[in-house]
């Protein structure tokens, strides 16, 4: 697939974010986990309700627990970012509704941001499985209104992986929706610069 990626930072850090599973011992330094926290800040959210919350994860023990309690979250990263949602900070009843979409952008914006300072990144998925939710209510100390969305774990990389899309114009329609045959699905996709 030809791509125009290299003259557009933007849709480079796109295209080379993957999901990291296994990630060196070096700590990530607080200045960048700060500058991702920013990046999750800098999202759209509906109303500009902005209901996220963060909990930044560094302490080897909690980790440990989420490696060990989540059935998803067995990852060697050196620090997490729990993000949260918490409808009760907008006084808008209804952009209390679309918290899930805006804890979304910021986690979107935390995965992207990270490729540019040099690091590497997965994203857990929390709710709606109760279950999780609980462990890392307990975990990170959440009170009851505040619904950890998903779990990020950030650290610098011990795996490459080559950078791509997974584009499939078979799921994109023009001017309205079309009943179409189905198709086999598109595995894995690559970008070629």
């Amino acid at each position: 697939m030809e791509s125009n990626s290299s003259a557009n930072p933007t849709l480079d850090a796109i295209f080379r974010r993957r999901s990291i599973r296994k990630y060196t011992d070096r700590p990530v330094e607080t200045e960048k986990l700060e500058l991702l926290l920013k990046a999750a800040m800098a999202a759209p959210s509906a109303m500009n309700c902005r209901p996220c919350e963060f909990v930044v994860v560094t302490d080897p023990e909690k980790l440990a627990q989420f490696r060990k309690r989540l059935i998803f979250g067995d990852r060697n990263a050196p620090s997490a970012i729990v993000v949260c949602g918490n409808p009760s900070l907008s006084a808008n009843p209804a952009a209390r509704l679309f918290w899930v979409q805006d804890c979304s952008a910021a986690a979107e914006n935390i995965l992207i941001a990270a490729v540019g300072l040099g690091l590497g990144t997965v994203w857990v998925g929390i709710h709606p499985v109760g279950e999780f939710v609980r462990i890392v209510r307990e975990i990170a100390g959440l009170p009851r209104h505040v619904t950890p969305l998903g779990l990020v774990y950030v650290g610098y990389p011990a795996e490459e992986k080559p950078a791509r899309t997974q584009y499939d114009g078979h799921k994109v329609y023009w001017q309205k929706y079309e009943k179409r045959k189905k198709r086999a699905r598109v595995k894995n996709v690559k970008y070629l610069p």
